[in-house]
């Protein structure tokens, strides 16, 4: 703690003094984020870092398993920090960011121990959908390949509840909301991306197209462009 408590004092002396044009105009204008990160709370996962971001430029949600529970009435942090991003701050794009070796992933594969956890057993049931795909889709695989599988295919899932969301349904359908798969590969230090064309992941790169989940594309169920119906 101490060590950490050494940075903090690093920060007012050093980092702020370098940086206090830009921590002045944050604190006269306001933030105006580029984008929203869900991400895993995991220590190992910096979104800054990966993005290499400056203040300012994202506006972050950390939780166990960089879970998105499907929006309800119930009021939830994940569902109000959302809700916010899009409709206070005008976000665009959302990111949901999985990584290797996730501890809540392994707890879906492996549930052992979690009798001691209730909260964290109910929480993990929100990646229950990628639990389930990987049992039933994903024959003969090791421990290690399971819980990256599961990690995978959670990002897919949370992808799906964050669809369930009004605001964020909203931005879909009007065509200003853009949805964002990654996942960090923290051995190989790569960032994969999901491509909502094939449905795999594939790793960014400098010289290609990013990757994206769901882009932003005006989508409507309803066609009222013929000639409406005369009433009786």
């Amino acid at each position: 703690m101490n060590e950490l408590i050494g940075r903090v004092f690093s920060f007012e002396n050093h980092t702020f003094p370098n940086q206090s044009a830009l921590y002045n105009r944050l604190a006269t204008d306001g933030q105006s984020p580029k984008a929203l990160m869900i991400s895993c709370a995991d220590s190992r996962i910096v979104p800054e870092h990966i993005l290499e971001a400056q203040p300012g430029d994202l506006f972050v949600c950390r939780n166990a398993g960089n879970i998105v529970p499907p929006y309800a009435t119930q009021n939830g942090g994940v569902t109000s920090t959302v809700e916010f991003a899009v409709m206070a701050l005008g976000i665009r794009d959302i990111i949901v960011c999985g990584h290797s070796d996730c501890g809540a992933m392994k707890a879906v594969s492996d549930p052992t121990g979690l009798e001691k956890m209730p909260n964290v057993a109910a929480w993990l049931r929100h990646s229950q959908a990628a639990g389930q795909v990987v049992n039933e889709g994903y024959p003969d695989l090791d421990a290690k390949e399971r819980v990256r599988a599961i990690s995978l295919e959670n990002v897919v899932a949370q992808i799906a509840n964050l669809r369930t969301h009004p605001s964020v349904a909203a931005g879909i359908a009007r065509g200003e909301i853009a949805l964002h798969g990654w996942f960090v590969d923290i051995h190989a230090g790569q960032v994969l991306g999901l491509d909502g064309e094939t449905g795999r992941f594939v790793q960014l790169r400098e010289n290609q197209t990013l990757p994206v989940a769901l882009p932003a594309r005006q989508r409507r169920a309803a066609d009222f462009s013929g000639t409406r119906p005369q009433a009786a």
